[in-house]
């Protein structure tokens, strides 16, 4: 009997960190970029989404609520499924920096693929290629010209 609880202790001590640096569940949608999953704020990794109250100018010069489309969009995205994070940090605002997934969807990639976020603090690189599609096809914010919401930031 103490073989299974020396095997009991060496599981969870293999498991534990990696289970500790995970939060899943019904996602709540704060803003294109940031989703609340059991009372925990995650700001999605590597990417930067329109702000809330952030407008942005369609083709033909006419404001439009670009953050608010960003954030629907992404609420239809998780359409009340639930959504797994992986912690990758936490931001200077106390957040879970989250790397998360609805499905197999990774939600940053899913974002920028549909022009509703821009690659942010991406050190591997790995959303330029979504980006230039995004661009080149005028999805979301690149159907016309926006500010970006780093500089946004600054001056609101």
């Amino acid at each position: 009997m103490s073989q299974f609880f020396l095997i009991a202790a060496l599981c969870c001590a293999i498991a534990g960190p990696s289970y500790a640096n995970t939060i899943a569940g019904q996602a709540s949608v704060i803003d294109g970029d940031t989703i609340e999953i059991r009372g925990e704020r995650i700001r999605l990794v590597s990417i930067d989404a329109p702000e809330a109250r952030q407008t942005c100018l369609d083709a033909q010069a006419r404001t439009w609520r670009c953050g608010q489309q960003a954030a629907l969009a992404l609420s239809d995205l998780i359409a009340r499924r639930p959504v797994s994070c992986r912690s990758e940090g936490t931001d200077r605002y106390a957040r879970i920096l989250g790397d998360c997934t609805v499905g197999d969807i990774s939600l940053s990639a899913w974002l920028v693929e549909n022009g509703w976020a821009i690659p942010y603090y991406d050190r591997n690189r790995r959303h330029v290629p979504a980006v230039r599609r995004a661009e080149a096809a005028r999805r979301g914010i690149w159907s016309g010209t926006f500010e970006k919401p780093d500089v946004w930031r600054r001056q609101n």
